[in-house]
């Protein structure tokens, strides 16, 4: 045993990104350029058609030795009109949940993942004040499907989502750009009030920052800290006192005197253009334990692949960074892997981060060796000798 007893091992996603049919949100208002944004090489259409067909693929995470499964639900289908709630898309999310637990699986739900309803992007989103009492809103209508949860994530990335406020932004590839920052106040606010709601409905709340793993070359380390400080640690310092704080980590960034450094022409990179560094995870895990002072999930770590021996080889690598972190006395409690299944990479599905993928025909699912791999780390509770 080389992982804490208890620790939680699981797999995550994100429901526009895997559902498929999301048509009264923003980002598929977007996809098809009814909204304001970038264009995309995909819209995510069908996407994995995963509302029709979690049954199976919660029981693929569980057959494999799996204990957790992180999902998000849709704001966009629990509220598709302002003021009007779904009472089909609140039972349908129960009984995700229901089936979570009838398979011996954790539900770790995701409150928001970066879609918003079509509505509320139309009067603004999240530039607008209006958002922080319609997010509060949404939350205590969704409360019913949290009844048999333990853990809720309000907002994840919420870094992220501060910077895609501005509908003319498209999603980094590379790096990330300073927030707005009253849409970073408001996002905290938003998060303060579900906290409360969640917490009300017997849960324990926290939410997940995009950890970047800034790296200040000699002398840099000033400059490092003033680019970390709006697009990392202000969100990290908000988790303080709330129940978890949820570390996603995939790269690093060196920063030198003048900010950001490119990546080395020589160095490996992924599917997303992203540098491969699976040590990050650890700069993110402590970044988050000094400055929440809360304890850590790792709520996603994963690689962009079509080579899943190289997704194995990442795992590994990130898992050890992690271990090391334990080793140092950082409270950290569990680790879901991004991602359960090859999803739509917000405007293109070239990306695969899955331990599943499937037939874009037939949404037959096509287990890879990384799942069973990662199945027997969970069922050891330790990495391979």
């Amino acid at each position: 045993m080389e992982f804490p007893e208890g620790f939680l091992w699981g797999a995550s996603t994100a429901a526009h990104q895997i559902e498929g049919g999301n048509v009264n949100s923003d980002w598929w208002q977007r996809e098809w350029g009814h909204l304001p944004g970038p264009p995309v090489e995909a819209p995510s259409g069908d996407a994995a058609d995963s509302y029709h067909r979690y049954p199976e693929d919660m029981a693929l995470l569980a057959d494999a030795g799996l204990a957790a499964y992180r999902f998000s639900i849709e704001w966009a289908r629990i509220e598709p009109e302002k003021g009007w709630v779904s009472r089909a898309a609140i039972d349908h999310y129960r009984r995700m949940v229901a089936t979570a637990r009838d398979l011996g699986l954790e539900p770790v739900i995701t409150l928001h993942h970066f879609t918003n309803p079509a509505w509320l992007a139309r009067e603004g989103g999240w530039l607008t004040d209006a958002s922080v009492d319609a997010f509060r809103r949404y939350v205590e209508a969704a409360l019913p499907v949290l009844e048999d949860v333990e853990l809720v994530c309000t907002i994840n990335e919420p870094n992220m989502v501060s910077v895609l406020a501005d509908p003319e932004v498209g999603f980094p590839s590379i790096g990330l750009p300073p927030g707005v920052p009253d849409v970073t106040d408001r996002l905290i606010a938003a998060h303060r009030g579900a906290l409360e709601l969640v917490r009300s409905a017997g849960a324990r709340a926290g939410w997940s920052v995009a950890t970047q793993a800034y790296q200040p070359e000699p002398g840099a380390e000033q400059v490092a800290a003033d680019y970390g400080r709006s697009r990392e640690d202000v969100f990290l310092d908000a988790a303080e006192g709330d129940d978890w704080i949820g570390v996603q980590a995939y790269t690093r960034t060196k920063i030198g005197q003048g900010g950001p450094l490119p990546i080395p022409d020589d160095a490996e990179r992924t599917l997303t253009g992203w540098e491969y560094f699976p040590p990050a995870v650890g700069d993110g895990i402590r970044n988050a334990w000094a400055r929440a002072k809360a304890p850590v999930y790792i709520t996603e770590n994963g690689i962009a692949t079509a080579d899943d021996a190289r997704r194995i080889d990442y795992t590994t690598g990130a898992l050890e960074a992690v271990r090391e972190c334990i080793a140092e006395g950082i409270d950290v409690r569990g680790y879901l892997h991004w991602s359960a299944l090859d999803n739509y990479e917000w405007g293109s599905f070239r990306p695969t981060f899955g331990l599943i993928g499937w037939d874009p025909e037939t949404f037959e699912r096509r287990p890879k060796a990384s799942l069973a791999w990662l199945g027997r780390v969970a069922r050891a509770n330790g990495l391979p000798a």
